[in-house]
């Protein structure tokens, strides 16, 4: 009995702590199909050329490319690094009120953030 333990140990433990794993990873985000779309619902309206948002900060949200450029204070997103990204933090109300996005409109649904949340940490790629 030891011989068939210390069998399971080396090799069935290993595959079971493996498929346990893969058990909690979000499915990828999309940012063509996932983000952008939230983007253009909640963003686009004052962070597009000539937008107010856009005129203050710098910062647009046209592309994948505008978006990662950043702000002229500098990135927005840190990829793989949600709690880093100041888009999440805006987003997610994890900033002082007078700052939280979208400015003066509801808050985006929960469902919406953990969306923004798992592409930051997923790497925030151009999907």
């Amino acid at each position: 009995m030891n011989k068939n333990l210390s069998r399971f140990a080396a090799v069935g433990l290993p595959l079971i702590l493996v498929a346990l794993t893969g058990c909690n990873r979000s499915p990828e985000v999309s940012f063509a199909q996932d983000v952008q779309p939230i983007l253009k619902k909640h963003c686009v309206e004052c962070h597009l050329s000539g937008g107010l948002g856009h005129e203050k900060s710098g910062f647009l949200v046209e592309s994948y490319d505008t978006l990662m450029k950043g702000t002229k204070f500098g990135p927005v997103v840190v990829p793989g690094d949600a709690l880093s990204s100041s888009l999440y933090r805006l987003v997610a109300g994890e900033v002082d009120a007078s700052i939280r996005m979208p400015h003066g409109k509801d808050p985006l649904p929960a469902a919406e953030i953990a969306v923004v949340e798992n592409w930051i940490a997923q790497g925030a790629k151009n999907n």
